[in-house]
């Protein structure tokens, strides 16, 4: 599949649609690439965070859903989710930033992502 290798190419694109379509094969490669180990998956948090700080409303939500959808991946995938977006959070300058990293913690912290996943850390059940 060639598309593999294309978040992090157009994920770096100024363009907002391409941007998002970036970020939208990361969201894509989470959910159907079952054979996608969770190391490569891991690996392509960064773009999100570094993403994070674009305020327009489709690479936001793009970068938003990208979180969560690695984060719902698998527990290891899910502890390194919660991390980015605590990063995200922590270096905050923008309301936008700050709505992505709460909205997504919000969910990968939420009663049913974590009985999804199974036992999980106590770091990764604390309220954001």
């Amino acid at each position: 599949m060639g598309l593999r290798n294309s978040p992090p190419t157009w994920a770096g694109e100024q363009a907002e649609f391409v941007k998002r379509a970036g970020l939208v094969l990361v969201c894509t490669l989470a959910v159907h690439d079952k054979a996608a180990p969770d190391e490569r998956l891991v690996a392509l948090l960064p773009l999100a965070e570094r993403e994070a700080g674009d305020e327009r409303p489709y690479v936001r939500k793009a970068v938003n859903w990208a979180l969560r959808q690695v984060g719902k991946r698998s527990a290891a995938c899910h502890r390194e989710a919660v991390a980015a977006s605590e990063r995200i959070l922590a270096a905050a300058t923008t309301a936008s930033q700050r709505w992505i990293a709460r909205d997504a913690l919000r969910e990968l912290r939420s009663p049913a992502v974590l009985a999804r996943l199974g036992p999980a850390d106590p770091g990764d059940t604390a309220p954001g």
